[in-house]
């Protein structure tokens, strides 16, 4: 895509999943990546796979609830690379429960990462793009469950739609500056380690056996199967190439036509 070599981002949550793709598929277009996660064994492991030896890709270990830490992961990263053009707010969490037995903690867990999180490493990256002053693309993960709640998913839906909102706030607050703000929101990309937890806990909840939530997710989408995550990586691309320079505020749904709004 356009624009895309010599440019440098940070993915959080990018050691597996999603978030993997995302950075493999930045890799693969030229762009320098820092990857960040909170467990060091996810950040070696991305690492090695895509080459030990790269010069263009660094690890990070960092929570991104927390501030210092994201502010330290920005300062890491722009001393690595010289700057920072591309921030993908990918980490993410969910938890599968009804209300009455959802906890305060695990409700207040699933905030701190999916919105939290996003803020903080909105906030960050915005700072140093400001400064930078060549503006730059910030795109937040959120999801179909961001657009349409679901039953059991009261939290992680929440979360997502309140980033949606971010988005939206800060594609107009930022704009100013040159700088976009969109998110991506996959759907039933059911091959991801979070998908093979929600199968799990949805098949405890239910008593339905395990697999079950799965193949009723790869059949519920118009087009009749899964998503894949380098669909989900190839639209964060586009989001951030140079082929996408009037789009901001969006919230972009790969999810096969399920969420049509």
């Amino acid at each position: 895509m356009n624009g895309l070599r010599g440019k440098v981002a940070i993915v959080t949550g990018g050691g597996r999943g999603l978030g993997y793709a995302i950075v493999e598929r930045l890799v693969t277009e030229g762009v320098s990546v820092a990857i960040l996660a909170l467990h060091a064994e996810s950040v070696r492991d991305a690492i090695n796979n895509l080459g030990a030896d790269r010069k263009d890709v660094i690890g990070l270990v960092a929570d991104v609830t927390l501030e210092e830490e994201v502010r330290d992961a920005v300062a890491r990263t722009v001393a690595a690379f010289g700057h920072l053009d591309i921030m993908v707010n990918n980490a993410g969490t969910i938890v599968i429960s009804p209300l009455v037995d959802m906890t305060t903690e695990a409700w207040d867990h699933v905030v701190d990462v999916n919105l939290r999180g996003v803020f903080l490493g909105c906030r960050e990256a915005a700072r140093q793009m400001i400064a930078q002053g060549r503006g730059g693309r910030i795109i937040n993960g959120a999801s179909g469950a961001g657009r349409r709640g679901g039953s059991l998913i009261s939290a992680y839906s929440a979360t997502k739609f309140g980033v949606i909102g971010l988005t939206q706030s800060l594609a107009v607050e930022l704009a100013p500056h040159g700088i976009t703000v969109n998110a991506y929101c996959p759907g039933h990309v059911t091959s991801t380690p979070m998908w093979d937890f929600i199968d799990r806990e949805m098949a405890s909840i239910t008593g339905e056996e395990i697999g079950s939530a799965r193949r009723a997710a790869e059949s519920e989408a118009p087009l009749g199967r899964a998503g894949k995550p380098e669909e989900v990586a190839a639209a964060v691309a586009f989001l951030a190439s140079d082929e996408a320079p009037f789009i901001t505020g969006e919230s972009l749904l790969i999810d096969g036509g399920l969420v049509r709004f």
